[in-house]
């Protein structure tokens, strides 16, 4: 564990010098929890952007997207229960002083047991070698079992105290499991506490006019409040998405772990309408095109895996996230939930307003069931970011940085790099740039010698470093170094828009992803 978080602390030194991610405010010392995105930062986080887009909306002929305001009537967060459920369970450890999330602390605990199991596992491997059976080994080891009915145990009680809202329970279980601050390593805990998450302000600008506003703790509500109004301009026709990209704010008290969880966020969500009854089969389908989607990318497939929830939202018949092996380990990076038909009622009973569909297939009106998928931007840029970052031993004994960004995300596809800055070479890198950039991001860099420039790319994810040298102004050609592997070939300036398009391009990629 220790290991894994000096990795997080690199990656949040690496992200700031090479320009990918600052602390926000920082000449003022900062601000807490939150960060700015830089010149690096913005183009990856557009392309992660683009990437859900394209394979979301682009290539769904039944999903739209929309863009909805942030400030929304008030009456929104009633109907949606976040004025009245919208809490964390917390507790405070006296000796540290620190606040954690109660629920938090248990899974944090569940995850150090599952470790063991995965353990005994490893140690059973190296034992047996090839004549190891997993399946049987995990159903059989006395360990393993006992370790797994711990879990399920400390898992019902969980679920059970959450669900109630049983705080004491809660905090009942911590103390029964005699799980420390991670801090002090004290069990001197106070009571469990709810605390309301949502941001409040004022509109208008006289006082005595203003009324109390929140800021959005989701972008899923804007999607709820203009069913009607997209269903009927796009005469979309069930079952159909509606897809949106923004931001959201949450009073998070325990927003840690870099900008794995911050006040100010970014979501990717879609809301699937369709009919009641099929809720479930639909669940299915996201649940799979979703995993398709995240492996894609090629992270490592180890690094994935399905949790499902144990205590519901009020609003959900089923739940799940897609979690991903971060520098903290596994923790949420995309929620998809079944919310039944439970928001539009809402706001239908709230608003007066019918919010229901008529299916000329069955020649019924009904309010449509809702499949959700939710991804936090930020968090995928802290995935890609995390699992790109490595250090390698390179054959002459030194050692090289490199983000292992997939070609299609990294912010910079092509560095164009004359040897020298004479003789013409400056020259001709410039035509080269101009001639690339209207389908790639380029970066153009003439400063210190090739192999510093070579070192400083790969620091930054770039894809390929093209070389122009004295040779090309004789035949054309440059030398085309690949930043995975370092190879290096010799091919014509006028091939390099094809060549970089069978990696860099997005039609290309999607349609190996379709």
């Amino acid at each position: 564990m220790e290991q894994k978080e000096d990795l997080l602390k690199e990656i949040i030194s690496h992200a700031k010098e090479y320009g990918f991610i600052f602390p926000s405010s920082e000449i003022y010392d900062g601000l807490s929890a939150t960060y700015d995105y830089g010149q690096l930062g913005v183009e990856l986080k557009n392309n992660i952007k683009t990437f859900w887009w394209k394979a979301m909306v682009q290539m769904h002929e039944n999903i739209v997207g929309i863009d909805a305001a942030i400030f929304m009537h008030p009456k929104t967060w009633k109907a949606s229960g976040h004025v009245d459920a919208f809490n964390d369970p917390l507790i405070d450890n006296k000796d540290s002083k620190k606040r954690y999330r109660a629920d938090v602390l248990i899974e944090d605990y569940i995850e150090k047991i599952r470790q063991k199991i995965e353990k005994e596992v490893e140690k059973a491997q190296k034992r047996f070698g090839d004549a190891f059976d997993e399946e049987q080994f995990r159903s059989t080891n006395p360990n393993v079992l006992r370790n797994i009915e711990k879990i399920q145990s400390i898992e019902e009680r969980m679920k059970s105290t959450l669900e109630n809202n049983d705080l004491e329970g809660v905090y009942n279980l911590i103390v029964d499991l005699e799980i420390v601050c991670p801090l002090s390593g004290t069990k001197n805990w106070t009571e469990v506490r709810q605390f309301n998450l949502m941001f409040s302000t004022e509109l208008g600008s006289v006082s005595g006019e203003a009324s109390t506003i929140y800021l959005r703790p989701e972008t899923a509500q804007g999607i709820f409040v203009n069913f009607l109004n997209v269903q009927k301009s796009g005469r979309m026709k069930i079952p159909f998405g509606i897809a949106q990209i923004g931001k959201a704010f949450r009073n998070e008290i325990v927003a840690r772990q870099f900008i794995f969880r911050m006040r100010e966020f970014e979501q990717m969500e879609m809301q699937f309408f369709c009919r009641p009854g099929e809720e479930m089969k639909w669940y299915q389908y996201w649940k799979d095109s979703r995993i398709k989607w995240h492996k894609s990318l090629g992270l490592g497939e180890k690094n994935y895996r399905f949790h499902d929830h144990l205590k519901l939202a009020h609003y959900a018949n089923a739940a799940c996230d897609i979690e991903f092996d971060f520098p903290m380990g596994f923790k949420e990076l995309e929620g998809i939930h079944s919310r039944t038909d439970f928001d539009l009622k809402q706001h239908e009973n709230l608003s007066g307003k019918k919010l229901q569909y008529f299916d000329p297939e069955i020649n019924e009106s009904y309010v449509p069931y809702v499949v959700e998928t939710s991804v936090g931007l930020d968090r995928m840029f802290l995935s890609v970011l995390s699992s790109s970052y490595t250090v390698e031993k390179l054959a002459d004994g030194s050692e090289r940085t490199v983000l292992k960004i997939p070609f299609i995300l990294t912010p910079n596809k092509v560095a164009i790099l004359p040897l020298t800055k004479k003789d013409g070479l400056p020259e001709k890198a410039n035509e080269i740039w101009n001639r690339l950039k209207f389908d790639f991001t380029c970066q153009y860099d003439e400063k210190d010698s090739i192999g510093k420039r070579y070192r400083r790319q790969d620091a930054t994810g770039t894809a390929y470093c093209i070389t122009i040298d004295h040779q090309t102004l004789e035949d054309n050609t440059v030398t085309l170094r690949h930043r995975d592997t370092m190879i290096q070939s010799r091919i014509s300036a006028d091939e390099l828009l094809v060549k970089l398009s069978e990696t860099c391009n997005w039609s290309n990629f999607l349609k190996e992803f379709d």
